[in-house]
């Protein structure tokens, strides 16, 4: 019997979710705040009452912009269209961030000079492309007992990107890999 009564309090209920960053209107409850105007004019200490019913007249909201000042700031403004400008800035921030994505070369330490060659000009294309490269060579059993062969290759296939990258973690085993990170050059 309880589950339909909740059932229709949820559904008749006006539920409003926005991301309260900033205290609005009778939410402020200090008795005195510094008062900015709508045009950005300083209008000094006002007693809090007089600031909303001056907000009121104006039809915009009375939002605190400092809570920590004595006494707390705050502004005239419409509440939602400064929402909407806070959002449409987020947006243009994350529209103008590059993404840098890790592409990985794999080879073992017994490898061909001329796959070399082809893995070496495949990573100068992703370098030039922007993105990192995470060289790995891939020992197994016995052959972790000659890492130093490892480190000849991958010094070696530094050498060969180095007029398009740089080397952003130096060769260092872990586990059974040793792996090297090279990030493009900045131009």
């Amino acid at each position: 019997m309880l589950y339909p009564l909740l059932f229709l309090l949820t559904y008749f209920m006006e539920v409003k979710i926005i991301s309260k960053e900033q205290l609005i209107n009778e939410e402020i409850r200090d008795k005195e705040i510094r008062l900015i105007d709508s045009n950005g004019e300083q209008l000094g200490i006002v007693p809090t009452k007089k600031a909303l019913e001056l907000a009121e007249s104006k039809q915009l909201d009375l939002v605190m912009i400092a809570e920590q000042a004595k006494p707390p700031v705050c502004k005239i403004m419409d509440y939602r269209k400064y929402l909407y400008e806070i959002s449409k800035k987020e947006k243009e921030a994350r529209k103008n961030q590059k993404v840098i994505n890790i592409k990985e070369i794999r080879f073992s330490p017994n490898i061909e000079e001329h796959d070399i060659s082809v893995k070496a000009k495949n990573a100068e294309k992703f370098l030039k492309d922007g993105d990192k490269v995470k060289v790995t060579v891939r020992f197994r059993g016995r052959e972790t007992d000659y890492s130093h062969i490892g480190q000849n290759l991958l010094k070696g296939f530094y050498e060969r990107l180095s007029s398009v990258g740089d080397i952003e973690k130096e060769a260092k085993m872990e586990g059974r890999n040793l792996i090297m990170i090279l990030k493009p050059k900045k131009s």
